[in-house]
C-alpha cells in the first residue's frame, strides 16, 4: 500500500495579510481569516485524501504571535488529524523558532516537533508490504541560523524511504533572507529520496529524482504574492516511486494585471476594459476570491483626468465588480506623443527640469534614503513592501520620482475634448 502526504510550510497561521487599501470591511474580514481558512483547507485535504501524515517544514505560525486563540485552534486541528490517524512531522522556521505560543500548545502524541541540536529521524513502519518511511526533521533554535543545517543530518537509514525536511535557502533563494542556506546538489548528493523544504514562498521543484520541493506559501498576503497557492500531495509507491500533485488550497488569490489603454480616449471604454479584465481574473481563478490591484498604462488622451479622478474610476469599478475585490487601482499612463511635453512651453520646460533631477545620482540617493526611512517605520512584516534587497528598493524609489514627475505632469496638462 502507497504511503502518501501533505507538504506545506510557510502558513504563518493567523498572520494578518499585507493588503494596502483594505478599507472595505468585509474584504478585510476574508483576508484577515484567509490563513486559518487555509489551514483548515489543508487538513480537510489530509482527511479526504487519506493521507498517512502531515509535514509542515516550518513558519507555521509567525514570531510575534501571542494570541491563545491561534494555539487553540491548531490544538483542535491536530487533535481532528490525531482522530484520523494522521500523523505530523513539524519543524520550525526562522519565525515560529521562538514564538511564545509554542509553550502553549497542547498537541497529541501524533505530532512530532523535531529537536533543534540536531537532526531527528521518526521511523514509520512498513504496512502491507510497503517500504520502510524514515522521516528526518531539524527544527531552528533560533530565528537567525546562518550556516547550512545539512551536517547535522544523519545519512539515510538503509531499507527505507528516507525524506528528509529542512527550513532553508536553497542556492543563497536570491532576494529572500538567506536562512540557513545550502546547494541543492548537497541535498541531492545526501541520499534522501524526497527533501521537504520551506521558506521561500514560492513554488518550485527544484529536481524529481531525488524529489527536492520547495511547496510555496499557501496562502498569498499581498499583491506580490500573486495567483493560487498550493500544497504538495506526495504518493510513495510500494516500488518506491514517488510522484507529486499540486493541489490548490487558497482561499484568495491576489491578483497585478497590468492593462493597457493606448488609444482609449473615452471613460467609458476605460471603464469596459476594466470590466473585460476582471472577467477574465474571475474565469481563471483557482481559488475562491480574486483580490486585485489593476496597474493602468499607456498613451491616452484621458491620462490627465484618469490621474485626477482615480478614485472615481476605483470606486465605479468596485460597483460594478460582482466577483473580483478590486484592492487598488494605479495610474500610470502618459500623454499622447502630440499632447506631450515634447512641445515647447513652460510645461515642456518643466517637463525637461525634473526629468534631468529625478535621474541625478544625488536625487536618487536622497529617495533612496527617503524610502528606507520610510521602511525602518513600518512595521516588521510589512519591510518588504519596496523590496527584499538595495538593489529593488533603490528601483521602486526611481519608479515613484518617475510617477510623481509624471503626476504633475498630467495635471498641468490640457486635457482633450472627451466624448462619451
Amino acid at each position: 500500500m502507497p504511503f502518501r502526504f501533505v507538504h506545506t510550510a510557510d502558513i504563518h497561521l493567523d498572520s494578518p495579510l499585507k493588503s494596502l487599501a483594505l478599507r472595505d470591511p468585509d474584504l478585510a474580514a476574508l483576508v484577515d481569516a484567509a490563513t486559518r481558512q487555509t489551514f483548515e483547507r489543508i487538513v480537510d485535504l489530509c482527511l479526504n485524501e487519506d493521507v498517512d501524515a502531515l509535514l509542515i517544514a516550518g513558519d507555521l505560525y509567525d514570531g510575534d504571535q501571542t494570541s491563545m486563540k491561534t494555539a487553540a485552534f491548531l490544538g483542535s486541528q491536530m487533535r481532528k488529524l490525531s482522530d484520523a490517524g494522521v500523523r505530523v512531522c513539524l519543524i520550525r522556521g526562522n519565525h515560529d523558532a521562538k514564538s511564545r505560543i509554542t509553550k502553549q500548545l497542547d498537541l497529541p502524541e501524533s505530532v512530532k516537533t523535531y529537536s533543534t541540536r540536531t537532526a531527528e529521524i521518526l521511523h514509520i513502519p512498513s504496512h502491507d508490504g510497503a517500504p520502510v518511511i524514515a522521516i528526518h526533521g531539524i527544527s531552528f533554535p533560533a530565528g537567525q541560523v546562518p550556516n547550512s543545517l545539512l551536517p547535522r543530518f544523519d545519512g539515510p537509514v538503509g531499507d527505507s524511504v528516507n525524506i528528509g525536511m529542512l527550513h532553508t535557502s536553497p542556492d543563497g533563494a536570491e532576494g529572500h533572507d538567506v536562512y540557513a542556506p545550502v546547494a541543492i546538489a548537497d541535498l541531492a548528493a545526501h541520499g534522501f529520496d524526497y527533501w521537504a523544504l520551506g521558506h521561500i514562498h514560492k513554488r518550485q521543484v527544484h529536481r524529481k529524482t531525488p524529489a527536492i520541493v520547495m511547496p510555496g506559501i499557501p496562502q498569498g498576503r499581498h499583491v506580490n504574492e500573486a495567483g493560487a497557492k498550493s500544497v504538495t500531495l506526495v504518493t510513495v509507491h510500494d516500488d518506491r516511486q514517488i510522484s507529486l500533485e499540486e493541489r490548490y488550497v487558497s482561499v484568495a488569490e491576489f491578483a497585478r494585471p497590468a492593462l493597457n489603454i493606448s488609444g482609449i480616449d473615452s471613460w467609458r471604454n476605460v471603464r469596459q476594459a476594466i470590466d473585460l479584465e476582471l472577467n477574465t481574473l474571475e474565469s481563471a481563478k483557482q481559488s475562491d476570491h480574486v483580490i486585485a490591484r489593476i496597474l493602468l498604462t499607456g498613451a491616452t488622451s484621458l491620462a490627465w483626468r484618469l490621474r485626477r479622478d482615480a478614485d472615481l474610476l476605483q470606486e465605479e469599478a468596485r460597483a460594478a465588480a460582482s466577483d473580483v475585490w478590486i484592492e487598488g487601482l494605479e495610474i500610470a499612463c502618459t500623454a499622447p506623443q502630440s499632447a506631450s511635453t515634447t512641445d515647447a512651453g513652460a510645461v515642456a520646460e518643466l517637463a525637461r527640469l525634473m526629468a534631468g533631477i529625478a535621474a541625478s545620482p544625488d536625487f536618487l540617493d536622497r529617495a533612496v534614503d527617503e524610502a528606507n526611512a520610510l521602511i525602518r517605520a513600518l512595521p516588521r512584516e510589512a519591510r518588504d513592501v519596496l523590496g527584499d534587497d538595495p538593489a529593488a528598493v533603490a528601483a521602486v524609489a526611481a519608479e515613484l520620482a518617475h510617477a510623481g514627475s509624471d503626476e504633475v505632469l498630467a495635471r498641468l496638462a490640457v486635457p482633450a475634448v472627451e466624448a462619451d
